[in-house]
């Protein structure tokens, strides 16, 4: 790289205003850039405050409409879906995942038919919020997850959600080959216009600890997922990840958490020249809205700085929770 000198070269020049710094503005956010996860419950008229989550809620289908139509007007071009499963539904085979009136399919379709195209529902395909176990797939008699056996019945809850109207299919389990077992099933079944958005690269976090707690599987999961989420030493594992799912037919790839991962977000985008997604996880928000909470940064500053810094590492769009809340900053 050759430059001029100082006083020649001074790079202050073009800070010096706002209208400058808009021209030489290397990186862009935007509404179309936020993906909304939103939490579904039971009942109707129902909003269920998560207290590790502050100012975030479950929300019944029919309320979810409405926070379906805010995100379009806000310009958020998509919602990922969660359902908190009641007790009495969760097994440990995670059954109530293949019910096409589960809590995932009735909000998926009542927001489908309520705002069409207007805007894209991904839905997450695991067994964590269906298990009484509280695991992303079945166990055997040691609680060791089962990749095969989990991956028949994640092509089976695949499909009830493309038939209940999902856009966009998100495994988020971390099996082996479960992109290719759900490519082909969506294509047999004449979804072959679904896309297929995988966690690929999902680490065993500490930062998932709310989310936990939004689904309902804190209280139940017995042991850990590091037998098939990701080491958080590994990198180029997480490359390997990527690779396998990409042949397989994903669409698009995930890293999962955000922030602490950005050198994987830049490594993926570098490597493969691919649409990468990052979730900004319930650990990462609740740690904003904590330091908001103590006088230690300014809230809306702090959420668009971290959301610009997974567009600058590379990522095409981030899932955060104060999606709604950074596009309606953003089109002020």
């Amino acid at each position: 790289m050759t430059q001029a000198a100082f006083p020649d070269l001074r790079l202050r020049r073009t800070r010096r205003t706002g209208w400058s710094r808009a021209m030489v503005r290397e990186t862009h956010l935007s509404p179309a850039n936020l993906i909304w996860p939103l939490f579904v419950c039971d009942g109707a008229g129902a909003e269920e405050p998560i207290a590790s989550l502050p100012g975030v809620s479950r929300w019944s289908a029919d309320l979810l409409v409405e926070r379906a139509k805010e995100a379009v007007v806000a310009g958020i071009p998509c919602l990922a879906l969660f359902p908190y499963t009641q007790a009495d539904r969760r097994s440990a085979d995670g059954g109530e995942a293949l019910n096409p009136d589960n809590l995932m399919c009735r909000a998926t379709a009542a927001i489908k038919q309520a705002l069409g195209d207007d805007i894209g529902i991904l839905t997450d395909v695991a067994l964590d919020p269906y298990t009484s176990h509280g695991q992303d797939g079945l166990i055997d008699g040691a609680g060791y997850v089962l990749n095969d056996e989990t991956v028949e019945v994640l092509v089976g809850q695949a499909l009830n959600q493309a038939r209940a109207g999902a856009d966009i299919i998100a495994p988020s389990d971390m099996m082996d080959g479960r992109v290719g077992a759900i490519r082909a099933a969506l294509e047999a079944e004449g979804f072959g216009h679904v896309q297929i958005i995988s966690y690929a690269a999902k680490y065993a976090s500490a930062f998932y600890g709310p989310f936990r707690d939004a689904v309902g599987s804190r209280g139940l999961l017995k042991g850990d997922k590091k037998t098939y989420q990701m080491d958080p030493a590994n990198s180029e594992e997480a490359l390997r990840e990527v690779a396998q799912d990409l042949a397989e037919g994903a669409d698009s790839v995930m890293v999962k958490p955000g922030l602490p991962y950005l050198d994987i977000i830049r490594a993926v985008k570098d490597n493969f020249a691919v649409p990468v997604y990052a979730y900004q996880v319930s650990g990462e928000y609740a740690m904003i809205e904590a330091a908001a909470a103590a006088g230690a940064g300014d809230r809306d500053a702090l959420v668009l700085e971290t959301l610009l810094a997974f567009r600058r590492a590379g990522a095409s769009g981030v899932l955060s929770y104060h999606a709604l809340h950074a596009a309606r900053l953003l089109g002020a």
